[in-house]
C-alpha cells in the first residue's frame, strides 16, 4: 500500500499479478452483502451501478498503491497487452462478467436477478443440447449450421434467444445443404 511518501504507480502497465489481485479482490468484495447493498442503494439514488463498481475498483487500486485513473486505463489495454496470455484474458472476461452481474443484481433486485439467472441457465442448457445434437453431423454440415446460426443472431441484433436452433431447423439446414436444388448464397 502506498503511503504519503510513496508515490502511486502511474505509468507502464499493470503486471499479471496485479491484475489477478484486482480480479480476485473485486470478486470477493462484490460478493459481500454490504457491498451489494452499497451498489443497490446507489441505483435507488438514481446513480449508475457501473459508477459504483468503478469506484470499488479505484479503491482496490489505491489499496495496491496504484493511481486509480492509471489502473482503470490499464484495464482497457488488457486484451491487447496480454493477448498471448489466454488464462489472464479469460480471468479478465470473468472479471467483466462479475461486474455486469453485480450491476444487474443491483438494478433488478434479488427476485428479478434470480429470475434472470434461471432464464440464463435454461438458455445455456438449450444451447448445450443444440451443440450436442450438432456434433452428430459431418463437419461440413456443422459449418452450414453455424453459418445459419450466425445469420440468425446477426438478424436479431445478437439477442440471446437467437442463439438457438431447434432440431427441426438443424435438419432443414442439413437437408437443404445436400439438396441439388439448394444453391448457397
Amino acid at each position: 500500500m502506498a503511503t504519503a511518501t510513496t508515490p502511486l504507480q502511474g505509468n507502464g502497465m499493470l503486471s499479471r499479478e496485479q491484475l489477478l489481485h484486482l480480479f480476485d479482490r473485486f470478486s470477493f468484495l462484490t460478493s459481500q452483502p454490504d457491498v451489494k447493498k452499497r451498489i443497490a442503494d446507489a441505483v435507488k439514488d438514481k446513480q449508475e451501478a457501473v459508477a459504483v463498481t468503478t469506484a470499488i475498483q479505484e479503491e482496490i487500486f489505491l489499496e495496491m498503491g496504484i493511481d486509480p485513473r492509471f489502473g482503470i486505463s490499464c484495464l482497457g489495454k488488457v486484451c491487447t497487452v496480454y493477448e498471448n496470455d489466454r488464462d489472464l484474458v479469460i480471468q479478465f472476461y470473468k472479471f467483466i462478467a462479475k461486474e455486469e452481474m453485480a450491476c444487474d443484481e443491483a438494478e433488478l433486485g434479488p427476485d428479478g436477478f434470480a429470475e434472470r439467472m434461471i432464464n440464463q441457465q435454461k438458455l445455456q442448457e438449450k444451447q448445450l443440447e443444440m451443440l450436442t445434437y450438432m456434433r452428430k453431423f459431418h463437419f461440413d454440415d456443422q459449418s452450414a449450421i453455424l453459418e445459419k446460426l450466425h445469420q440468425q443472431m446477426e438478424n436479431a441484433n445478437y439477442e440471446s434467444e437467437a442463439s438457438i436452433l431447434s432440431a427441426e431447423q438443424i435438419q432443414e439446414i442439413v437437408q437443404r445443404k445436400v439438396s441439388p436444388l439448394f444453391m448457397p448464397r
